[in-house]
């Protein structure tokens, strides 16, 4: 009996050499914009290949910082609110600070000044990244290591806002040290 004919499957190694290539040149694009042309070349692959698996440019960025970030950013269930917090925070501020997701994710926050599919694409981005840390939040707050009526969103604005500031305007470090007292802030 014949299969029935289910399209092209994806190359798992390309996929990943487009993802990893699309960072690369976000890292190295000091500000210029980078293109699906210039992906697509340095990642040894047709530009067709790269649009038959992203719509767009944003899609793809978008895709490439999330398979980032699930490499470098914890997702912990330890037990503890205060020690899972606090690994979620330093991965996040140490993940940042990394090549090539720091540089890329600059590139990416400049591009989406004046890209509005790239500005919903970073949106996007961020608002996965705040629901990782909301089930971290909420574990706690089920196991009643924060007060039943705690404010999730305030919590996880205190934290994204004080990442974004220092991260945009670099102004102050996103060390261990500012990871605790994030955290023990947090959860007073």
């Amino acid at each position: 009996m014949e299969r029935p004919h289910t399209g092209r499957r994806r190359n798992e190694a390309a996929h990943q050499a487009i993802l990893d290539a699309a960072l690369r040149l976000l890292t190295e694009s000091e500000g210029a914009k980078v293109n699906i042309d210039a992906i697509a070349k340095a990642a040894g692959v047709g530009k067709q290949t790269v649009y038959r698996w992203w719509p767009s440019k944003g899609a793809l960025l978008l895709d490439a910082l999330t398979d980032r970030s699930e490499q470098d950013v914890a997702r912990p269930d330890t037990g503890s609110l205060r020690e899972d917090l606090l690994q979620l925070i330093e991965s996040t501020f140490a993940g940042a600070q990394r090549v090539p997701t720091g540089p890329a994710l600059r590139t990416l926050v400049r591009e989406a000044a004046w890209d509005e599919h790239l500005a919903e694409s970073l949106r996007t981005f961020a608002l996965e990244r705040r629901e990782v840390a909301r089930e971290v939040l909420a574990r706690g707050r089920e196991r009643g290591e924060l007060r039943a009526n705690a404010d999730l969103d305030l919590l996880l604005d205190q934290f994204y806002g004080l990442f974004w500031y220092r991260f945009i305007i670099g102004h102050a470090p996103l060390d261990r040290e500012t990871a605790e007292e994030l955290t023990d802030s947090l959860l007073r």
